[in-house]
């Protein structure tokens, strides 16, 4: 299982550096693992991905379900800018479940169509729409407000910046949902 994890957290970076174009023998490099490997686990680079993305999920979604879970009790300005920095804060530790938002705004071009509308809609359905209900918005602002998160957080993965401020980023997000400068 520890294997499987380090293949998975490689792999996103991989797909990070390349912009996509990694084989099974970039992540086995970079993990430093044997391509066999690799390879016994993920005969090919779709399975590989395929799980990459659907980790990716499943750490997002129980992130927004716990957020949800906070934020019953009020709908208000503060507890959208603590989800932004829960947000922020996962993807920065997790590559997996940044990959899932960064695909989303590429609308997951990079995989093939028949994986593509199922990871269309599930990010729909399990991250966009409740975010939208939570957040009881219903213009584009919060399209606007995820725009400011994967772009700022792209920087640290794209750039290899170490830091982010999470605080200010958060902050900027939050500007798209209220209007404020």
């Amino acid at each position: 299982m520890q294997r499987r994890e380090q293949i998975l957290d490689f792999a996103a970076r991989a797909y990070f550096r390349t912009g996509g174009s990694f084989d099974i023998r970039d992540v086995a490099r970079e993990a430093e693992l044997g391509y066999g490997t690799v390879y016994h686990y993920y005969p090919n680079r779709h399975l590989l991905i395929e799980e990459v993305l659907d980790s990716g999920f499943e750490r997002c979604e129980q992130a927004l379900a716990e957020w949800s879970n906070l934020s019953r009790s009020t709908s208000d300005n503060r507890q959208l800018l603590t989800y932004c920095k829960m947000l922020l804060r996962l993807w920065l530790s997790d590559a997996r479940a940044y990959l899932v938002y960064k695909m989303a705004a590429e609308q997951y071009s990079g995989l093939p169509e028949k994986d593509r509308h199922p990871a269309q809609r599930r990010f729909m359905e399990q991250l966009y729409l409740p975010l939208k209900s939570i957040a009881q918005r219903e213009d584009d602002s919060v399209d606007y407000m995820l725009a400011v998160l994967v772009g700022c957080c792209g920087v640290h993965y794209y750039a290899g910046t170490s830091e982010l401020d999470v605080n200010r980023i958060a902050q900027l997000a939050m500007q798209a949902i209220t209007k404020e400068y």
